[in-house]
């Protein structure tokens, strides 16, 4: 794990604060279980309504799981007077989600002023056996707040 600059040393809390206001995350059920600098980890219990129509985790959710712990990944490495939006991103589907829990990684790979980089990893978990599903790669912009 690189050393990232940590411009809020109140990071965690400004997290907490941010995923607490974050209607999808809490509407889908995602929970956070790990926040760091510069990485952030958490599950999501899978539903009958997180699933597509063969019975696997639905790519969206897989996506959307990326956004999240990649963004907030990068999140806790901003001022307190700056946010990050996603600018772009891309989700390479590895495997097909069967299992009853989803496990999301997401990680900087590079901090910069104007945009953070980074990499998430999405797994699940069937039965106790863990499965790699995706690999995500985002881009998030550094924004400041008015």
């Amino acid at each position: 794990m690189q050393n990232f600059i940590l411009h809020n040393p109140d990071y965690q809390n400004l997290i907490a604060e941010k995923m607490k206001g974050n209607h999808f995350m809490n509407f889908i059920g995602f929970k956070s279980s790990l926040v760091q600098p510069g990485l952030v980890e958490g599950n999501l219990t899978i539903l009958p309504e997180h699933k597509q129509q063969i019975g696997f985790l639905h790519g969206g959710v897989i996506a959307t799981l990326a956004d999240l712990v990649g963004g907030f990944a990068a999140y806790t490495l901003v001022k307190p007077s700056q946010a990050v939006v996603t600018a772009e991103m891309k989700v390479a589907y590895l495997n097909p989600g069967i299992g009853q829990t989803a496990f999301a990684k997401g990680y900087v790979i590079k901090a910069g002023h104007k945009l953070h980089f980074t990499e998430s990893e999405i797994w699940v978990i069937n039965e106790g056996k863990e499965m790699l599903v995706a690999k995500g790669y985002a881009t998030f912009a550094v924004i400041d707040l008015l």
